[in-house]
């Protein structure tokens, strides 16, 4: 049973106690996130705006991925910025939980998509003659729902093992966002079998999952020998970005989440660049190396352009 009868709220001690460097953080940090968002909704905008991409499962896919990404760094980035602005960092017990699930829950929904991805470029690649039979729009929206189902349940499971851990004085982590790991240091109990369901609910998935997808990029890569040299060119384009976020996005969870509660001097680091700047470095990822999102984004801005002349 959760017992937080002493302990009504946490304190951050932030990314660093330097005055000047939490304001550089801070405008740094801001501009990044700025940057995040609107490059990730962008990629929304573009692909909704664009029937020739929306119809097509892989760009259906990478808009929910972006909206994702927009979402999962949103959760953490606006009150890490914020922090930097104040010599104490508090956040309630509600609040700590609350970004506790929603955090997991877009990670969740997020290691998902990439599956679903990875999928589409199997089906796309491996048995060309039967995609558009194969990625029809039920599957997607099946996919997609498994993404959201997904990731409740991963977000449920790790806010249970939060809720369920005792605080009973201590309340201060040397971390900048609620975790289960860094409540666990903090907890007024042995946290050995909480580190254990951590290990297994999302270290050993990360895992699984990534190895899955490395073997089926495996596959893909292997049955390219059959296509042709344009074919060759453009599959290992679009595969290279998918096969880019895929590791941006697993190995910093697989370092965070598949080993025992104890600290690492690179924490903050790692923390920092799974939920601030994958989010900024996969839009960027797809757009330089993807003609068609660039031409559709041309078209986009030609067409806002045109708009606000007329008016």
């Amino acid at each position: 049973m959760q017992n937080q009868s002493f302990v009504t709220e946490f304190v951050f001690l932030g990314l660093s106690k330097n005055p000047q460097v939490q304001k550089i953080l801070f405008v740094v940090l801001l501009c990044v996130y700025i940057t995040t968002i609107s490059g990730n909704l962008l990629i929304v905008a573009t692909i909704r705006s664009s029937p020739a991409l929306l119809g097509c499962p892989m760009y259906f896919f990478l808009s929910f991925l972006s909206f994702t990404d927009a979402c999962h760094t949103t959760v953490v980035a606006p009150r890490m910025i914020i922090d930097c602005l104040y010599e104490k960092k508090t956040i309630s017990y509600r609040a700590c939980m609350t970004q506790v699930f929603a955090a997991h829950f877009f990670g969740g929904v997020e290691l998902i998509v990439l599956t679903a991805m990875a999928f589409d470029r199997y089906v796309a690649i491996c048995k060309p003659l039967h995609y558009t039979t194969i990625m029809n729009s039920r599957l997607c929206g099946i996919l997609i729902g498994v993404a959201w189902a997904g990731g409740i349940l991963h977000s449920i499971t790790q806010t249970s093992i939060a809720l369920q851990l005792p605080f009973c004085g201590p309340n201060v982590m040397d971390n900048f966002m609620c975790d289960v790991y860094p409540l666990m240091k903090i907890a007024c109990t042995d946290t050995y079998v909480f580190g254990l369901l951590v290990v297994t609910n999302s270290g050993f998935f990360c895992i699984l999952i990534f190895s899955i997808l490395l073997m089926s990029y495996g596959v893909i890569l292997f049955s390219l020998r059959k296509h042709s040299t344009e074919g060759q060119r453009k599959a290992l384009s679009t595969c290279g970005s998918h096969i880019t976020v895929v590791i941006l996005f697993f190995v910093p969870c697989i370092i965070e989440y598949a080993r025992p509660p104890y600290e690492l001097s690179f924490d903050k680091i790692l923390e920092v660049f799974y939920t601030v700047l994958t989010p900024l470095l996969n839009p960027l990822i797809y757009t330089f190396r993807n003609k068609e999102v660039k031409s559709a984004m041309k078209k986009l801005w030609n067409r806002l352009m045109t708009v606000s002349i007329d008016k």
